[in-house]
């Protein structure tokens, strides 16, 4: 994989799929690596996937300084991964708690910015965090599964602070539209892929500031797709739909019946929508 130096020295990596103009790509975790990412369901058939691991994940270098885990530093190491690429301005997607990032760079970065996409993002950033009854409604999607009642018992020990593999696996059907094998060896993929360290260090006290980061959205003159999952738990679908009300003349997309990883539910719907979008 390439590699480049940060703005602190922090040696980060990256791998390129496809062709065409670059998308940057962002993962989410907190904390895990681009990999699963994959080629996001054959989006590089359209463009060439830039997709970074984020510092201390997968083929990137631990900081020396744990701090520069938080989200909104995390912000730098896109502006360097820019400069490195000798690129003016960037076609950007985040993902999850990458969009999050995503969030900090175009608050920090605007006039580096061409497009952005926000990918069933992690809400928080901008004040609009799931409550208790949005999960519970979400949840409720899945009832019939036989598997349902063990996995929200298992989501609710994970929430309460058990973060074990096992809970981890437990609740993982409830974050996809459908319990497939491949839904099932994406999420036996998460334990190799996550670093417990990033993934802390990402929400750390003072990561988010909702007021300037709402008031950042609100200024962006930028194309601008939010993009959320119809059964997506993590990001329920109201609340993606006020995040892209937050930004003027941004567009909403709502994939049908995909949790938090559209490109696994149906990756012929996420490519279609992606590339018409970028293009």
């Amino acid at each position: 994989m390439p590699r480049f130096s940060s703005y602190d020295g922090t040696a980060l990596a990256y791998r390129v799929v496809g062709d065409g103009e670059p998308l940057v790509c962002l993962p989410g975790g907190a904390g895990r690596a681009v990999s699963y990412l994959g080629e996001l369901g054959g989006l590089s058939a359209h463009r060439a996937l830039v997709l970074l691991d984020n510092r201390g994940t997968g083929s990137s270098d631990e900081p020396a300084d744990p701090s520069t885990y938080r989200r909104d530093r995390l912000a730098l190491d896109v502006e360097a991964l820019r400069q490195h690429l000798g690129l003016e301005r960037l076609d950007l997607l985040g993902h999850s708690a990458g969009a999050g990032i995503a969030m900090a760079y175009a608050e920090h970065f605007p006039h580096h910015l061409s497009s952005l996409v926000l990918l069933t993002p992690a809400l928080r950033a901008a004040g609009l965090s799931p409550t208790e009854e949005d999960w519970a409604d979400h949840l409720a999607v899945h009832a019939h599964q036989p598997w349902h009642a063990d996995a929200v018992r298992a989501l609710r020990a994970w929430s309460a602070g058990d973060d074990s593999l096992t809970n981890r696996l437990a609740a993982a059907p409830l974050f996809y539209g459908s319990w497939t094998p491949a839904a099932q060896a994406h999420a036996a993929a998460e334990d190799a892929e996550r670093s417990k360290e990033a993934q802390q260090g990402y929400w750390a006290e003072g990561a988010f500031s909702p007021g300037h980061t709402r008031r950042a959205l609100a200024d962006l003159a930028i194309p601008v797709l939010v993009y959320a999952g119809g059964v997506d738990p993590v990001s329920p679908p109201h609340l993606v739909r006020q995040l892209a009300e937050l930004i003027p003349g941004a567009e909403y997309t709502e994939q049908p019946g995909a949790g938090h990883f559209p490109w696994i539910d149906d990756p012929e719907f996420l490519v279609k929508r992606l590339a018409a979008f970028l293009t």
